[in-house]
């Protein structure tokens, strides 16, 4: 995950920005689409379970037969937190080696295991020469109160492009449209020093779905249609969030 220049707060699981000027908070662009439904999640986590099982069987077996079924309980249901953990910090290593690649600095001797990535990664740089015009920057929407930080902008075949790394195993989900669409449509940058700038005019988006032996460069549409869809989901954000829970009161008893 992109670490912000701008200081985030967290709330009940979700990223808050915090106007370096202002005070004021703003829900970050990832924990607003992150309120769309993931049907697809419950099957994963249920795989990854079973797969945990599968793969420990003797162990929790052991665990069952020693009384202790509530460790075995234990061990399983936390095995997608495992995987998605391990994915999760080398993605972000990956990030940061990537940050520092696009920002024209040398990132170091590297652990042999991101050698692959950072091969595929300068392929890519080697065939598309993207200029990077901004290298994970932070935006602002005053109108529409939300933030976020995303990976670069730059001049890529022509065009100025808003542009994210993704390195999952399972590719690029319709869903970064609706962060990028956010993103593109935010009115400031704020710089490091913690100063507005104005948003560039962007003119395309695009994914990077990066991983050690290959990579590929997804188109992604920016449209007011799928910038609507944002906007309503800041709305569900802000029911999760806020909302919900001023909506009852006190139980009444009934009449003995």
């Amino acid at each position: 995950m992109t670490t912000p220049a701008v200081t985030t707060i967290k709330r009940a699981g979700s990223r808050f920005y915090v106007h370096p000027e202002s005070g004021a908070k703003a829900p970050g662009v990832t924990s607003v689409v992150g309120c769309l439904p993931k049907p697809g999640l419950g099957y994963w986590r249920g795989t990854t379970v079973a797969n945990e099982a599968v793969e420990n069987l003797s162990a929790v077996v052991d665990l069952v037969t020693k009384g202790n079924s509530a460790a075995a309980v234990d061990f399983l249901k936390r095995a997608p937190d495992r995987s998605s953990g391990a994915a999760a910090k080398t993605g972000s290593e990956v990030h940061a080696i990537v940050e520092t690649i696009n920002r024209g600095e040398d990132p170091g001797p590297l652990h042999p295991d991101f050698h692959p990535w950072v091969d595929r990664y300068r392929d890519f740089l080697d065939k598309w020469q993207p200029e990077f015009l901004e290298v994970e920057a932070t935006v602002w929407s005053h109108e529409h109160n939300y933030a976020g930080t995303f990976d670069g902008i730059a001049r890529l075949d022509g065009e100025v492009v808003i542009w994210d790394l993704k390195t999952g195993k399972s590719g690029v989900w319709p869903e970064v449209a609706l962060q990028l669409n956010a993103y593109a449509n935010a009115d400031v940058i704020i710089d490091a020093a913690g100063v507005e700038r104005p948003m560039p005019e962007i003119e395309g988006a695009a994914v990077l779905s990066l991983r050690p032996d290959a990579y590929k460069l997804v188109p992604v549409r920016l449209g007011e249609d799928i910038f609507e869809v944002f906007r309503h989901l800041l709305g569900v954000f802000a029911w999760e969030s806020e909302v919900s829970k001023t909506v009852l009161g006190a139980a009444v008893d009934s009449p003995k």
